[in-house]
């Protein structure tokens, strides 16, 4: 990428994991509104859960979760008693059993479980609705807590996919960042989980952390690479400091600058192409056989709060502090902190803080911004029909697209069909901002957009 454009377009956007984005939520949408909304899902809808576990046993600096550090389990238990209440809750919302067919939990460490809760607590999953035998069960792991009776644990449960954070191998990058893991940590999860029967495995790596450099990432992409995970996801590291205060912990001088982060993004991306992984949307690769690379082919691939998917249930229920859920009629999320999270399913009432409610614009502009991240490729005509609207509605978006025409960001064909080039990729969601209706109100809440 020319120098000129990354200067150009190095600022703030969000990275579409919703539309609207989880700014734009507000506290119109609650407990009460999240009920009806369960409550009239269609007799065939499909379910997928997001469990939200928000403990680990350090603070890692550049953490941009809803998370805490414990150091005992008492916290960890009261909280699996909240969250079988919460299922509870939400069960009796649902106009009877639901099929489920991704289940994710995430974190903080969702590992930190332990492993008879583990169980006890899929099992209720499995009371309350009807897992589907094709259903996708993932949990995120650190390697560096993960131990055999949790992973047997996972392999009694179902679960299917495990997804394993390293970030970096580099020593002095782990250092910075506060998040010190020797690579037999990795080494030994990836036994451990195979040697169970858990052969999907995911690897999370960032790029932007401080002291990073083209060579310290290939190092890192070529030891993760050779533990042969299926799918590796590559993260820019979001400083954020207004929002998230230890990062203030971090050095910023130690943090490399924009064509910097650039350069280990496109350094790493070529590495695993010549490694044979596929690239998926903005920062995901996958193994030729991967189910995210046929849903991509097929262009059946979809992105959430957890990344790129296959998942396409027609409804996500978020259990836990600050998890978020997807219905058709909008976004909905729980209370993030702990004590309002306890009060309110000790109470008996959803834990529903605030949410949004899709209008027919949002729902155009979502699948818009969706078709771009997954394909870089979106026909805004076709898509507009299919909305009852007429192209002309989006004309303010194409006009921005000429302007980023101009710098070869895009390719128009016949004024309607939008190609992003992959030399382009890196910039993706500076093209997707183009369509975002809200963004001049949410400057300053977002990562940078490399």
């Amino acid at each position: 990428m020319r120098p000129e454009l990354l200067n150009k377009y190095d600022r703030q956007v969000p990275r579409y994991t919703s539309y609207p984005t989880a700014p734009h939520f507000h506290d119109g949408v609650d407990g009460e509104v999240y009920g009806r909304w369960m409550s009239e899902l269609e007799d065939d809808a499909s379910l997928s859960l997001y469990i939200h576990v928000p403990f680990c046993r350090s603070l890692c600096w550049f953490c941009g979760c809803h998370m805490k550090v414990v150091n005992r389990y008492g916290p960890i238990a009261d909280y699996q008693t909240l969250l079988l209440g919460e299922i509870d809750l939400v069960a009796q919302k649902l106009p009877g059993r639901r099929w489920v067919t991704h289940v994710h939990f995430g974190g903080g460490t969702p590992t930190a479980i332990a492993a008879d809760d583990f169980e006890a607590l899929i099992d209720v999953l499995r009371q309350r609705f009807d897992f589907a035998p094709d259903a996708e069960v993932a949990v995120e792991v650190d390697p560096r807590t993960l131990d055999q009776g949790i992973v047997d644990a996972m392999a009694r449960s179902g679960v299917t996919r495990a997804s394993l954070g390293v970030q970096d191998v580099n020593q002095v990058v782990q250092e910075a960042i506060n998040r010190k893991q020797p690579f037999s940590a990795n080494s030994r999860a990836f036994e451990m989980l195979r040697q169970a029967g858990i052969s999907a495995i995911n690897v999370d790596l960032m790029f932007g952390l401080p002291h990073q450099d083209v060579k310290k990432i290939l190092w890192t992409v070529d030891l993760v690479a050779g533990l042969g995970p299926d799918r590796i996801s590559l993260f820019g590291y979001a400083h954020v400091p207004w929002m998230k205060r230890h990062q203030r912990l971090i050095d910023e001088a130690s943090l490399p600058d924009a064509r910097e982060r650039l350069a280990c993004f496109e350094a790493a991306a070529a590495r695993l192409g010549t490694l044979g992984y596929v690239p998926i949307g903005l920062d995901h690769f996958a193994l030729p056989g991967d189910p995210l690379v046929k849903a991509l082919r097929e262009g059946r691939l979809h992105r959430n709060f957890q990344g790129y998917t296959t998942d396409e249930a027609s409804a996500l229920i978020g259990l836990g502090a600050s998890a978020i859920g997807a219905l058709p009629q909008g976004y909905v999320q729980n209370i993030a902190d702990s004590v309002g999270y306890r009060d309110a399913i000790r109470g008996g009432r959803l834990a529903t803080a605030r949410g949004v409610v899709l209008s027919q614009d949002d729902r155009l502009r979502r699948v818009v911004i969706e078709r771009l991240m997954c394909d870089l490729e979106v026909d805004l005509g076709e898509t507009c029909e299919r909305f009852g609207r007429s192209i002309d509605d989006l004309a303010p978006a194409l006009e921005g697209l000429a302007h980023l025409q101009d710098d070869g960001l895009v390719d128009l064909e016949a004024g309607t069909i939008v190609r992003v080039p992959q030399d382009s990729r890196p910039l993706l969601r500076v093209v997707c901002a183009a369509f975002d209706s809200y963004l001049d109100d949410s400057a300053g809440r977002h990562a940078r957009s490399v």
